[in-house]
């Protein structure tokens, strides 16, 4: 999220003979309301919102040149967060990464799901793998969502 970040860990790990591990790059994150529920449940004392260091949700390029500079600096997965309205930011991420691209599924999307869920407007399962697997049309090839252990068990 922040320039110049990846080069500096990659030199601190290479120079302390960690050249094995690998760094995910928070390089698309944008400043996003749909952060809500998770400030809640960790009582957050945050005021508004990151925009000095995340991106603004209007400008779909800056999420694709930080990930370029991401990918240049040496990172050996890239992210894009949150996922489910950054379908075309993620596209155009994966589109030209050359290592695993990741996308997370932010508590705010599944807040909602969840909540449609509960009321019966919505049919809770279908709606959960129709939208994780739109985040992998989109391009994902690693997918950090609240419902991980739900649907590797559906995948069965």
């Amino acid at each position: 999220m922040m320039d110049g970040q990846v080069a500096r860990i990659r030199d601190a790990l290479d120079a302390a003979g960690h050249e094995d591990v690998s760094i995910l790059a928070y390089a698309a994150k944008y400043a996003s309301g749909f952060y809500g529920p998770f400030r809640e449940a960790v009582e957050s004392t945050l005021q508004g919102d990151r925009q000095t260091y995340q991106q603004d949700p209007a400008n779909r390029r800056e999420g694709l040149r930080e990930a370029r500079l991401d990918l240049s600096q040496g990172a050996d997965m890239v992210m894009v967060k949150p996922a489910g309205y950054y379908l075309d930011v993620l596209a155009d991420v994966a589109a030209v990464s050359e290592v695993p691209v990741a996308a997370y599924q932010v508590s705010g999307e599944y807040a909602m799901i969840e909540a449609a869920a509960g009321h019966g407007w919505i049919d809770r399962r279908r709606t959960i793998e129709e939208s994780v697997t739109a985040i992998v049309r989109a391009g994902a090839d690693i997918v950090l969502t609240y419902w991980a252990e739900e649907l590797c068990g559906w995948l069965r």
